[in-house]
């Protein structure tokens, strides 16, 4: 079974990680929304008022004032909804942020289909493709709390933009504070030779889980937490298709555009085997508690299990 030391939410790590950049860097400053204790940044605030600033609900003015803060030689995160802090200043971040390769973190909070009650208009399901296309920016989607507050130390100090995809909802944690962690870089936490399930996020545990049920059937997974969708991992990525000859993707996010279309694009130009895609398909999400969804959207063990099934009908 998958260890579980505890349960949760990805946005705490996020926040934990601001709090331990901000008593190394001076420099490090960060920026809400209106949103300021729901994404967890409001120990930063409490521990550094003088590096911190309430924009409202103004995601354009965010990002722009992020820039300006750059330009200043801070390091600014911002964060607030990820459905929001990516849509609404899609413009700002492309033309202002990116194009000039300023140093700005963008935290999207409350990603996925797991927000739940929320509802369609809360739920970022589209973020990871409109982030990923544009030039200079990077995107990192950590699996756990741990990893997420790696994350956030780790993209203080990469040049240039970074888009960071976490949630609200808990979830198990399964790595440890000494597992390996470098953007850029997937790691493989269990080894296969008869397929490979590469994940992201939060579909990084259900991925375990499922190679557990196909164990019992003789079937040996090899699980990668593909973390960093870009820069992507591509010998990672190659060298489990050579090995294994089959990959499923595991996302909480749409299947157009997102991570699957991310190995996709890597497997169709270097090493071409058959590929299933565990995601949303081509619909928006809807209000329900986060856990209903997921089994509801096929975003669980189960359903990442009869797509390796059916991949390996296809080997």
């Amino acid at each position: 079974m998958v260890e579980i030391f505890e349960r949760k939410a990805t946005r705490f790590g996020f926040g934990k990680g601001l709090v331990e950049l901000g008593k190394r860097d001076p420099n490090v400053f960060v920026l809400g929304a209106d949103t300021i204790s729901s994404v967890a940044i409001n120990n930063f605030k409490e521990i550094f008022p003088d590096r911190f600033l309430n924009v409202g609900i103004a995601e354009t003015n965010l990002l722009g004032m992020a820039a300006g803060l750059a330009i200043a030689g801070f390091i600014p995160f911002v964060s607030t909804y990820g459905v929001f802090v990516t849509g609404r200043p899609w413009e700002q971040i492309r033309t202002t942020i990116c194009y000039s390769n300023l140093n700005v973190k963008i935290g999207g909070s409350h990603s996925g289909i797991m927000v739940g009650p929320d509802g369609a208009t809360h739920q970022a399901l589209e973020d990871i493709a409109i982030m990923r296309c544009i030039p200079r920016m990077k995107v990192i989607v950590p699996c756990d709390f741990i990893e997420t507050k790696k994350a956030v130390i780790a993209s203080a100090y990469v040049d240039g933009p970074v888009y960071i995809r976490y949630g609200r909802e808990n979830t198990p944690i399964f790595t440890k504070n000494d597992s390996y962690f470098e953007i850029g870089k997937a790691n493989t936490l269990r080894d296969g030779k008869d397929v490979a399930i590469m994940a992201s996020g939060t579909m990084v545990y259900e991925s375990l889980s499922a190679a557990e049920i196909l164990e019992k059937k003789g079937i040996k997974v090899k699980v990668i937490n593909i973390h960093t969708i870009k820069p992507i991992d591509e010998k990672a990525i190659i060298n489990a298709a050579k090995e294994c000859g089959a990959i499923v993707t595991a996302e909480e996010h749409q299947i157009y555009g997102g991570f699957g279309s991310a190995v996709a694009e890597v497997l169709c130009k270097n090493f071409p085997v058959p590929i299933e895609m565990i995601g949303i398909n081509d619909r928006f999400g809807e209000s329900d508690y986060g856990a209903n969804l997921m089994k509801r959207y096929g975003l669980n063990d189960i359903s990442i299990a009869e797509a390796v099934l059916k991949v390996l009908k296809r080997k």
